[in-house]
């Protein structure tokens, strides 16, 4: 008897005795709840009101070199003391690369953050659209109009020349 005959013969003699147990019922597992995210209801009901809005005028989009914008009753020394840089810009995003879906999405996640950390200003670099071509600059046209609709902005306006001049802007926000 080889080496492995016997070994297959001792198996069989320590598991003589062995039977199959009877197979029990199975629970199924309880599905787990999905989670949801802090802010997704909020930010759907955003996303519903900017599409149901109206689309803005074409002219409003048109912005020449600089932006500035403020809501009413916010007085225009603070829309001067912003553009000239002397708020604490306490947070900032460059959008340079990213499509006008991914800008958008990416602004609305920095400025929902922001408040939430209680910020008074931060900066956004959206650059000056000069690989655009003939239909302008893509990203600065998206940052003017969707700050201009979130109900988060008091005011904005271009940044500084060190700042990135009419490529960026100073963000003041509600508290």
């Amino acid at each position: 008897m080889s080496k492995r005959d016997e070994e297959q013969e001792l198996f069989r003699e320590a598991v003589r005795d062995v039977r199959r147990l009877a197979k029990k019922a199975e629970r199924p597992a309880r599905p787990k709840p999905v989670p949801e995210t802090r802010f997704k209801r909020t930010d759907e009901q955003d996303v519903l009101k900017e599409s149901l809005g109206s689309v803005a005028d074409p002219a409003a989009l048109e912005t020449g070199d600089e932006l500035s914008f403020r809501r009413n009753g916010v007085p225009e020394t603070i829309l001067r003391k912003l553009r000239r840089g002397e708020y604490v810009v306490e947070a900032e995003i460059d959008l340079h690369g990213l499509t006008a879906v991914e800008s958008r999405a990416e602004l609305r996640e920095f400025i929902g953050n922001a408040v939430q950390r209680n910020l008074t200003c931060v900066h956004i670099i959206h650059g000056k659209g000069r690989r655009s071509g003939p239909r302008g600059p893509v990203l600065k046209n998206v940052v003017n109009l969707w700050l201009r609709q979130s109900d988060r902005v008091t005011a904005f306006g271009s940044a500084r020349g060190v700042d990135g001049g009419s490529g960026a802007v100073y963000v003041l926000l509600k508290r």
